[in-house]
């Protein structure tokens, strides 16, 4: 495949090709003599639109830094989780290789965590995955130092380029990011790591670009662990750099999430936990265990009546926290006998309208648009799949609102952190008021939501396997959605009400609205828009 023509400045490229050559052992070295050491962190005013090269692990990230965990990550959500097990297993000989060097050692840990998975997925888990457990180990003064650059080029050298340069580059705005590549064959990674001695750039008259690296290279400041392979690179060829210690870094502290550079609102993969070794042994000796649970929790919720499966769960561990129960007055009761009520909820796993279910100890009716076959078939409640098509969904809605109580969750999709998307104002349109109801979970080990088509219907039993799932589900007052006398009705007021619905909803929980929808999300995580094969088409 023909790269494309990099649309950087020749000048960050000349940077990003010596620092290539830098970290695959060709050092070039000045007359001059070395400098004395300069501060550990330079004011922030003083990168101000300069170019920056950082080192990730040395300066970005908080120490001790593992890397074990990434590593996992990629092998269990890219691959399986047998080869997460095989990594597990294999992670006490691995580390006997850091005694022959730590190049021997990233070299097995990339082999047996990349051999065999295709490119593409490597590069989605690496975007939709990673970022939350990375972003959690960046330094905050790190990052502010080099925060009001102009131009900043990332250089790693415990993690191969692909796993780190979707994190550095959609969350932390880095412009270039300069790594060892792994071997792809037919669009599989073959496992084999780029040899550090080997010239990652070969490109002819090298003495002559030599000398115009040079003097572009000099523009540049670089920011560095003390000591580490990239120190002495970035003292030859950087106008200044500043060195970090041990001892300064110990005092920085982790990046709070209110100061992310970018919000974090989507990420993907199934695991909810940072699987550090002793982690991962725990979650692979529970596994079995919690295989179990989540056929008996599911044969439990699908076949006994929720006065009985609810308690059953709770023994299990699962706990349901119901903090407030629907209010309705003789007067609604009788005047509305036939008509069913509309629940409006936001949405956090597949599994949200059995819960309100069995919070309202009756049936309901979802609605559901990409929803799996599968998770239709096995479904507690009657599902109803709708078309995409807003006058037959609207039609469809009434008639199933009409037979008895529904339950709709407006934002299209699932969100794992602490924000609603865009609600679609279509339920607005269906009854004179509607009962928001606000939905938390919490999981343990699993989360049970995927962007994966071939996985989705699979979100359920993960949810299940969690040692203590909890719901909480919280029935809030009536929110009347018809126009108030001499107010205009249409689409317009539609949308007013689902954005009061959608306020209502943040305010109990304690989350951000926003005005990101299903599609923002699936673009994101998994390249598509997030239908799975059996859609009715618009």
């Amino acid at each position: 495949m023909v790269k494309k023509p990099s649309a950087f400045p020749k000048s960050l490229l000349s940077v990003r090709r010596l620092l290539r050559r830098s970290l695959s052992g060709r050092h070039y070295r000045r007359t001059t003599s070395a400098t004395a050491r300069t501060p550990a962190a330079p004011p922030q005013d003083k990168l101000h639109d300069q170019t920056v090269v950082v080192d990730v692990e040395g300066w970005l990230m908080r120490s001790p830094l593992s890397t074990f965990p990434y590593f996992m990550l990629i092998a269990v959500e890219a691959g399986s989780f047998l080869r997460g097990l095989l990594l597990l297993l294999l992670y006490p000989v691995l580390l006997c290789l850091c005694l022959l060097g730590d190049d021997l050692y990233l070299k097995a840990m990339v082999m047996v965590s990349f051999f065999g998975l295709r490119e593409k997925e490597v590069v989605r888990i690496s975007k939709a995955a990673l970022p939350k457990f990375f972003m959690e180990e960046v330094a905050m003064e790190g990052l502010e130092a080099f925060k009001k650059a102009g131009t900043v080029v990332a250089v790693t050298t415990a993690f191969p380029r692909v796993m780190v340069e979707g994190f550095l580059k959609e969350y932390l705005d880095v412009h270039d990011v300069v790594g060892r590549e792994i071997t792809v064959v037919a669009g599989r990674y073959v496992g084999h790591l780029e040899e550090e001695e080997a010239s990652m750039v070969r490109v002819g008259g090298f003495l002559e670009e030599m000398d115009e690296m040079k003097s572009k290279c000099d523009g540049a400041v670089g920011l560095v662990m003390m000591g580490s392979r990239l120190h002495h690179v970035f003292s030859q060829y950087c106008k200044e750099t500043y060195a970090l210690t041990e001892a300064d870094k110990k005092a920085w502290q982790p990046l709070p999430t209110d100061k992310y550079p970018k919000r974090l609102v989507f990420h993907d993969g199934r695991l909810a936990f940072k699987p550090t070794f002793f982690a991962a042994v725990a979650m692979y000796t529970y596994l079995p265990w919690g295989i179990f649970l989540a056929i008996f929790r599911s044969a439990a919720f699908g076949l006994l009546p929720y006065r009985i499966s609810v308690p059953l769960g709770a023994v299990t561990g699962m706990r349901s926290r119901l903090i407030a129960g629907p209010r309705h007055d003789a007067a609604a009761k009788k005047s509305k006998a036939a008509e069913g009520r509309l629940y409006v909820c936001n949405h956090r796993t597949l599994l949200d309208p059995i819960t309100v279910a069995a919070g309202l100890n009756k049936p309901v009716t979802a609605v559901t648009y990409s929803v799996s076959p599968v998770s239709e078939l096995i479904a507690p409640i009657r599902t109803a799949r709708l078309t995409r098509d807003r006058n037959e969904d609207r039609r469809r809605m009434e008639a199933l609102l009409a037979r008895g109580d529904l339950v709709v969750c407006p934002e299209g999709t699932t969100c794992r952190e602490r924000f609603l998307l865009r609600f679609s104002p279509l339920f607005a349109e269906l009854a004179g008021e509607v009962n928001p109801v606000a939905l938390e979970t919490r999981v343990d080990m699993f989360y049970g939501t995927s962007t994966k088509p071939a996985a989705k219907w699979m979100d359920p039993f993960y949810f299940m396997m969690n040692s203590r799932p909890e719901y909480r589900i919280e029935f809030l007052e009536r929110v009347v959605t018809a126009p108030a006398e001499g107010e205009e009705g249409g689409h317009g007021h539609s949308i007013r009400v689902a954005n009061q619905v959608q306020l209502v909803l943040a305010e109990a929980l304690g989350y951000k609205p926003t005005q990101l929808t299903r599609k923002d999300k699936y673009m994101v995580l998994a390249g598509n828009e997030g239908t799975v094969k059996g859609d009715a088409k618009k």
